[in-house]
């Protein structure tokens, strides 16, 4: 939920003193534009770092004090553009979503052959660090009412590509079915099972090779 003053910016204060003639002069000034620099933060800029918290630390140490704090302001920048911390945590994993369809689904639509177009998804979502991160952490939290539909949402659309992929590829409906869920917990188990599990942490050759064995093990040749 955006503030009622669309732009951002405060409404000018008006006062009046008065002149060297003795008459009354109507004066305007912003408000406390010396004293917070920053205040101007749009409302992409709270959601932006409330994801890096997310990704960081979870959805419970998302929280306006800190990110102020982190951002040089204090929480009246803040309640410029949102209501509460409800608002900026639906509209934080909202902006993660739509970015997600932009960044990987829609750039791997148009791809013609759908093995290709299989590998290309692989590769893309293996490519998104800090997307993993906030994904771990959302379905650390897929029981939030703020979280469910999200989660819902993009599982179905992955889901779905990856299922009309696969029947693409010739595989039979049900097996293309079972190949797209095959493919998409193993992406949400090797999530789990190294952010929240204790699993040693692969280094970038060793993620690379295991991407690599995943569309192999995974798409038909």
């Amino acid at each position: 939920m955006t503030h009622a003053h669309a732009s951002g910016h405060r409404p000018p204060l008006a006062f009046h003193r008065r002149s060297a003639s003795g008459t009354l002069e109507r004066m305007t000034t912003a408000a406390s534009t010396t004293s917070e620099p920053r205040a101007r933060l749009s409302a992409a800029d709270w959601e932006t770092a409330a994801l890096d918290v997310l990704a960081r630390s979870g959805l419970g140490a998302v929280a306006v004090e800190s990110i102020a704090r982190a951002l040089g302001v204090t929480k009246g920048s803040f309640y410029w553009h949102f209501a509460n911390r409800e608002a900026l945590v639906k509209a934080a994993i909202e902006r993660w979503e739509r970015r997600d369809e932009d960044d990987v689904l829609r750039q791997v639509e148009p791809i013609a052959d759908p093995r290709e177009r299989l590998r290309e998804l692989f590769r893309r979502v293996g490519g998104e660090a800090q997307s993993h991160l906030i994904y771990a952490a959302l379905l650390q939290a897929s029981d939030h009412p703020l979280v469910q539909p999200v989660i819902e949402r993009i599982s179905r659309r992955r889901l779905d590509l990856l299922t009309e992929a696969y029947r693409q590829a010739g595989f039979e409906p049900r097996a293309a079915s079972h190949r797209a869920r095959l493919a998409y917990t193993a992406y949400t188990g090797f999530l789990q099972l190294h952010q929240h599990h204790g699993m040693p942490r692969m280094d970038h050759d060793d993620f690379e090779a295991y991407v690599a064995h995943v569309i192999e093990t995974l798409i038909p040749g």
